[in-house]
C-alpha cells in the first residue's frame, strides 16, 4: 500500500541503513561535518572566526539594546532637573507678574516714584537720614573698657559650636 494519498506515483521503498539504527532526528546536527564541507577547514581559524562573529554580535546587541536604555535613563534624570528649573522659573515669573500688577496701580506708581527718584507730594517734607558712623573699637585699657572689648570680640567670633555629650 502506498503512503501517499495525493499522487498515484509510487514512492520507492527506503531501506533503513545500518548507520540509522538508534539515530535521533538531531543526527544531522550532532554528526561531525566532513572537512571538505566545512566553511573553514582549520580548527584554530574556525575558533577565531567564531569569536569574531560573537564579538560583532555582542557589539550590535549593545548598540541596539544597552546604549538606548542608558540614554533613556539619562533623559529621565535630565527631565527631572528641567522640571525643577521650570517650577522655579514659573514661581519667579509669578512674583514678577505680581510686582508688575502692583506697580500698575496708583499706589504702586507713587511708591515706586518715592523709592526711585525721591518723589514728594505737595505739603510733605523730605528729610534724609544718614547712616550712623562706625563706632570705634580701639578702646583704652581699664575696667569698663576691657568688658566692652570682650563683648566686641565675642560678637565678632559668633556663636560657639555645639558640643556633643
Amino acid at each position: 500500500m502506498s503512503r501517499s494519498k495525493t499522487t498515484s506515483i509510487p514512492r520507492p521503498q527506503q531501506q533503513p541503513k545500518a548507520s540509522d539504527e538508534g539515530r535521533s532526528r538531531l543526527g544531522d546536527f550532532t554528526r561531525p561535518i566532513p572537512v571538505e564541507k566545512r566553511i573553514l577547514r582549520r580548527p584554530k581559524i574556525a575558533l577565531f572566526g567564531g569569536l569574531f562573529v560573537l564579538v560583532i554580535g555582542a557589539a550590535i546587541a549593545a548598540a541596539v539594546f544597552v546604549l538606548p536604555i542608558q540614554t533613556w535613563m539619562d533623559q529621565d534624570v535630565s527631565l527631572t532637573q528641567r522640571q525643577v528649573q521650570l517650577d522655579e522659573l514659573e514661581r519667579v515669573n509669578g512674583e514678577l507678574q505680581a510686582e508688575v500688577d502692583r506697580l500698575k496701580t496708583e499706589d504702586g506708581i507713587r511708591e515706586a516714584a518715592r523709592e526711585e527718584i525721591g518723589f514728594v507730594e505737595a505739603g510733605e517734607q523730605r528729610s534724609s537720614i544718614l547712616p550712623l558712623p562706625k563706632l570705634p573699637s580701639d578702646l583704652p585699657d581699664g575696667w569698663p573698657y576691657n568688658v566692652v572689648t570682650g563683648i566686641f570680640s565675642a560678637v565678632a567670633a559668633g556663636p560657639a559650636p555645639a558640643t556633643a555629650d
